[in-house]
């Protein structure tokens, strides 16, 4: 059902609604955070056609909502958020993704943008000799089976006791890089083997390792807080799982899709497949999700400490 301007009701300057009457299937309205401008441009593409889908989850509470820097995605809309009723509310491998813990990492350095300028080339030389990246690519650690089982389970942890990471790291990690529910043993022989070679890795697409530097300051309160200051020079970090990530969410999608019948639940769009989170599968799939977003803050960890080796080896031990 196609999308018009006139379906969208405006809630407050920055808060739009797509009525749950919209769709009989609609269990909660939608609703999206945007100025009037992006809201135009966010209809360009399918993303509130499935934001609308969300709305249709069983145990759906509140609304479906979208951030905004939303764009289409795998069922749901990237930036797309929905919450369900615990225990028996739908979990759906499409609205977590392929790239299970896909995040963000600032690090901080000591320098100001004026200090390094003649040294960039060397840095970002540097920088791409001890990152791999790219599609595939793997890197310089060689997970063995037992290696691997410890990550899945330990995260960012087992990177720290390693060597390849520092400890005080993880109190400035969301759940310090460790979900306690990963269950190994959940994800499958050929996700392990994807990631065996893929941890301290970056891949292709929007993931990234770039230099930046602090241009401006909007809140000083907030920029202390975080050791932030203007012209000081940052290194900020976005991946996730790698190709691990990816077949556990291969894996899941197809089996959640064989169970739904088993449910009784219907989604307007496939790629919505979902479980109730109580269920067998639900469970099996949350527990390898959760080891798949250990690997990814290990992967981080690990991406932070080539980082600072890089670093060290352009500015010095002390830098």
């Amino acid at each position: 059902m196609k999308i018009n301007k006139e379906d969208i009701h405006k809630l407050e300057d920055y808060l739009w609604e797509i009525p749950k009457t919209f769709r009989p299937k609609m269990r909660v309205p939608a609703r999206v955070l945007a100025s009037e401008p992006l809201l135009d441009a966010i209809m360009e593409d399918r993303s509130l056609a499935q934001l609308v889908n969300v709305a249709s989850l069983p145990g759906i509470q509140g609304a479906s909502l979208v951030m905004p820097d939303v764009h289409e995605g795998y069922g749901f809309p990237i930036g797309g958020v929905a919450a369900t009723l615990h225990p028996d509310g739908a979990i759906s491998p499409g609205g977590v993704g392929y790239d299970i813990n896909c995040g963000m990492r600032l690090l901080t350095s000591k320098q100001k943008i004026e200090e390094i300028k003649d040294k960039l080339e060397a840095l970002s030389k540097e920088l791409y000799a001890q990152i791999p990246s790219g599609m595939g690519k793997g890197g310089q650690i060689k997970l063995s089976a037992q290696e691997m089982e410890e990550v899945l389970l330990k995260g960012a942890e087992w990177a720290v006791g390693t060597g390849y990471g520092d400890k005080e790291n993880l109190a400035f990690m969301e759940s310090k890089g460790r979900l306690e529910n990963a269950d190994s043993s959940l994800v499958s022989d050929m996700a392990k083997k994807r990631g065996s070679d893929q941890l301290g890795t970056i891949g292709s697409g929007n993931h990234f390792v770039e230099v930046d530097y602090v241009e401006e300051i909007y809140d000083e309160t907030i920029a202390e807080a975080y050791g932030l200051s203007k012209g000081q020079v940052v290194v900020l970090i976005r991946t996730g799982s790698r190709g691990l990530g990816h077949q556990v969410a291969t894996d899941y999608i197809r089996q959640i899709m064989t169970a739904m019948p088993n449910y009784g639940i219907e989604v307007p769009d496939r790629e919505l497949a979902c479980v109730p989170f109580n269920s067998e599968e639900g469970q099996h799939y949350f527990k390898a999700m959760c080891a798949a977003a250990n690997y990814a803050w290990g992967n981080r960890e690990v991406i932070s400490w080539e980082a600072r080796t890089a670093w060290r080896n352009i500015f010095g031990p002390t830098a």
